[in-house]
């Protein structure tokens, strides 16, 4: 029975923090997460103001969460891409794919906020790429493709990898939301990096 008590306020407090991280999401897809309001999401989630900032001291923090649960999709997503036969060009077409289908799910504004957090200088300082599922898959696809020979040897997969992503992160954050207009650049930016790359 003694024990009980803390699993059950656990587990409720575990409650509390998805309703609030869903209904932050829900208040970020509407208006970005700058304009959005907090007395909507605790209004929205039922509980007292000051518990959103006990479960996320910051709006960014919401982001946060977002951004470690997407990425370990995508990143799942990506493994078993990888895990099909393809070529280096499959690779990077394969990140504009996922990056399109989470925007489809979270919405424009929310998108951008989304891949505006890489960029942010709030990040805790100490963070490092290996925090970044979607990066780690990349670096590794990267360097399995040197190993076939796809790539040359004197590339440095690592640094190549991370600054497609983030490359491709700002296109994305800075271009109109047309696919008519977006998709050509998209197109070019991966043929250029594709000759960086110097890849067959």
């Amino acid at each position: 029975m003694v024990t009980s008590k803390p699993q059950t306020r656990g587990s409720k407090g575990l409650q509390t923090r998805e309703r609030l991280l869903g209904a932050a999401i829900a208040e970020f897809k509407r208006d970005g997460m700058a304009a959005a309001d907090t007395g909507a999401i605790v209004a929205a989630a039922g509980v007292a103001h000051g518990t959103f900032f006990f479960h996320f001291p910051t709006k960014e923090h919401v982001l946060l969460e977002l951004e470690k649960r997407e990425e370990e999709r995508m990143a799942a997503e990506l493994e078993r891409f990888f895990a099909t036969g393809h070529g280096v060009r499959d690779t990077l077409a394969e990140a504009v794919r996922i990056l399109k289908a989470l925007e489809r799910r979270l919405g424009n504004k929310l998108f951008k906020d989304f891949l505006a957090l890489h960029f942010s200088t709030k990040r805790p300082p100490s963070e490092e790429w290996p925090h970044h599922p979607v990066i780690v898959a990349f670096v590794d696809e990267f360097a399995r493709a040197q190993e076939r020979g796809e790539i040359p040897a004197e590339v440095d997969t690592f640094h190549n990898a991370v600054s497609f992503l983030v490359g491709l992160y700002a296109l994305l954050i800075t271009m109109p939301d047309s696919d008519e207009i977006r998709t050509p650049f998209i197109d070019q930016y991966l043929t250029t990096y594709m000759y960086g790359l110097r890849a067959v």
